[in-house]
């Protein structure tokens, strides 16, 4: 079985569903609300688990009701939560997400106990987690970078592969040679300081010496990968939620990645898995078992 170590956020996400997302200033009526589990490592965590992976999570809650409902949902998808802290006095991270009609949303998040993630807690977490089996570290930029920085030599003096999710983009405070990259568009845009989006992979490519994978959304992503640059479509589902969709990728491609599968066809996974996630409300509702994923390719 696949291993997977996800450093990273844990939230509640708070969801209200509209016809259409609020442009500034503007209060939209109407909607409907609805709380799930969320934060960008734990929906990856999961999309890990139910892509058929042994998955372990590195991160903070708050010591509150939803810190223990969020950890309570994570231990029920068979996540091994032993290494999230649970802070006294810090609240657990929270989401606010609008979603509308298109599927479309936008996010605003409290970190709470995610920004309290320290290097010496992710530390002796992956000091218990990685051993001598091989496996992959997936990091993501929703924990403070001393704490991402802290898993990237950790997965290295195990000899595991590394993810990057850099999500919200920042500018890397370790060396990210070896590292796989995972921006959406506008993250890539950002990190590389280039408005064009294929020149912006071939920039973070030459920064990594690895392959990057730019997410497109509805457009599928962008894969560069030893100086070939490749298209791949997003498989056309009836979408109601994209939230989450882009942690599905990063979980499902971290479970093909350490399992040893080719890049192309991991990325074909990936994006599979994100599709099937876009069809129901809310981040986790439909992310896919992998029979589900495989059957749909």
């Amino acid at each position: 079985m696949a291993r997977v170590v996800v450093v990273g956020s844990v939230n509640v996400d708070l969801v209200v569903s509209v016809g259409q997302l609020p442009r500034a200033g503007e209060t939209v009526a109407g909607g409907t609300f609805a709380r799930h589990g969320g934060g960008k490592g734990a929906n990856q965590a999961v999309a890990a688990a139910r892509a058929g992976a042994e998955v372990a999570m590195v991160g903070a809650v708050g010591d509150d009701e939803m810190g223990h409902e969020a950890l309570e949902e994570l231990a029920g998808e068979g996540i091994d939560t032993t290494h999230v802290a649970r802070l006294d006095g810090v609240p657990t991270g929270v989401a606010l997400i609008v979603v509308d009609e298109a599927g479309e949303n936008q996010i605003a998040v409290a970190s709470g106990a995610n920004a309290a993630l320290d290097a010496p807690a992710v530390e002796r977490g992956l000091a218990a987690l990685l051993d001598s089996r091989d496996g992959l570290v997936l990091l993501g930029n929703e924990v403070p970078e001393a704490a991402v920085a802290a898993g990237l030599r950790a997965a290295r003096a195990a000899g595991w592969q590394v993810v990057l999710n850099p999500a919200p983009a920042r500018p890397a405070g370790a060396d990210l040679g070896g590292v796989v990259l995972t921006p959406n568009a506008d993250e890539a845009r950002t990190l590389a300081a280039e408005a064009d989006v294929e020149a912006a992979a071939c920039v973070l490519a030459a920064r990594t010496s690895a392959p990057v994978l730019v997410t497109l959304g509805a457009d599928g992503a962008l894969l560069l990968d030893s100086d070939e640059l490749q298209r791949h479509p997003a498989p056309p589902v009836s979408v109601v939620d994209t939230t989450g969709a882009g942690d599905t990728v990063n979980g499902a491609l971290a479970v093909e990645l350490a399992a040893g599968r080719p890049l192309t066809d991991a990325v074909r996974f990936a994006l599979a898995a994100a599709a099937l996630s876009t069809t129901a409300a809310g981040a986790r509702t439909a992310m896919p078992r992998r029979d589900e994923v495989l059957a749909s390719l």
